[in-house]
């Protein structure tokens, strides 16, 4: 399919010109790119190269930009490179060179006060950038709807085995025995009472309900989240993610989107795995700690535990999955300075997801208890 390529519109006199650039910049046009430019801005004092109308540039686009305004400056003229966002930025700062230092703030003596106000206002600027993280994915997904082949689609197979298979035994053995340890602790409390034959709904419940999702998400975390941050950060310090905006990849859509995916799909699948798991834990207590037949356990949990119960740990699967990804890719994609960097922002979003997953709990129990589910 033959690039869409630009538009290149000059408005403004010899004294003070505007040239407004729009569509797609890569260096597949790049000859015309050069004539036109060149031609619009030559007998200029001023010139303002306008590119907010830029939907994609590449690294030989961008080049070919600063070309024309090095060539313009060393004759002693101005020319300006403005309206650049999101993408199209990042490849300018890429071409244009790293940024210049700030500089150094004296220090400050340290204060309880100060350090909680610090904290708080980092915790601010953390959600600030998830959130616009999280537009950028929006977009992301919304053209990639439109260009499902600029999706990396040939490693989902790897990441579902990565985060779903592997995990499996983990997974299994760990809701396991949380469901044989709240067995064991209400089996205690109900058989002084003589309600042995409510094992079976405190157990049910519990698990299908909360700690099935919770201990699944915090276990996802632990192995699939730090991964993510990690892959990512190593890719951000090791100025990857940079060669794959010059060559006019999105980052969002080629690592994040696939990555999000798979944890939406695989942690509902590995929930109803523990849920399984953990209820199979308060069985074995039933039977060999209350004598308690199978059969009696099981008539219980169907009677007690139905398909909303069920449902409404599924949705919370879901929207972990998705919390867990989107953070672990954010802080990764936000490493800075070397391998030292990779380990902070891995320690950061396992942080991070696991404060999530707790907030987000709390207020589905809450939202789930207003309705009476």
């Amino acid at each position: 399919m033959p690039s869409p390529g630009f538009r290149l519109t000059a408005s403004g006199g010899a004294g003070d010109r505007v040239v407004e650039l729009a569509g797609v910049v890569t260096l597949a046009d790049g000859a015309r790119l050069w004539r036109e430019l060149r031609d619009a801005v030559a007998a200029t004092e001023t010139a303002r190269i306008d590119l907010a109308g830029v939907e994609r540039l590449d690294g030989g686009g961008a080049a070919l930009l600063y070309a024309v305004r090095d060539e313009r400056v060393g004759r002693g003229r101005v020319c300006e490179l403005a309206g650049a966002t999101g993408d199209v930025a990042r490849v300018l700062e890429l071409y244009g060179g790293p940024p210049q230092p700030e500089p150094a703030s004296p220090p400050r003596p340290h204060a309880l006060l100060a350090d909680v106000g610090d904290f708080a206002h980092d915790l601010w600027r953390s959600w600030q950038s998830v959130l616009a993280f999280l537009g950028d994915l929006c977009w992301a997904l919304a053209r990639a709807v439109r260009q499902p082949r600029s999706v990396h689609f040939g490693e989902f197979g790897s990441l579902v085995e990565r985060a779903g298979t592997d995990g499996l035994p983990i997974i299994m053995l760990i809701n396991f025995l949380v469901g044989a340890i709240l067995g064991l602790q209400g089996a205690i409390q109900l058989h002084r009472f003589g309600g042995d034959q409510f094992l079976a709904s405190l157990v049910g419940l519990s698990v299908v309900r909360e700690l099935g999702p919770l201990m699944t998400a915090i276990l996802v975390t632990g192995r699939s989240g730090a991964a993510f941050a990690a892959e990512l950060g190593t890719m951000k310090v090791n100025e990857e993610i940079d060669a794959l905006r010059t060559l006019g990849q999105d980052p969002q859509r080629f690592l994040v989107l696939p990555r999000v995916l798979v944890l939406v799909l695989v942690v509902p699948v590995l929930t109803v795995v523990g849920d399984f798991l953990g209820t199979l834990g308060g069985m074995a207590i039933a039977v060999g700690y209350l004598q308690q037949p199978a059969v009696v356990y099981v008539q219980m949990f169907e009677l007690w535990v139905d398909l909303l119960d069920v449902g409404t740990g599924l949705m919370k699967s879901v929207v972990f999955g998705a919390a867990i990804a989107l953070v672990a890719c954010q802080r990764g994609l936000a490493a800075r300075g070397g391998a030292e960097g990779v380990g902070r922002s891995t320690t950061a979003a396992v942080v991070a997801v696991l404060f999530t997953l707790v907030a987000l709990d709390a207020a589905f129990t809450w939202i789930f208890s207003l309705l009476d589910w």
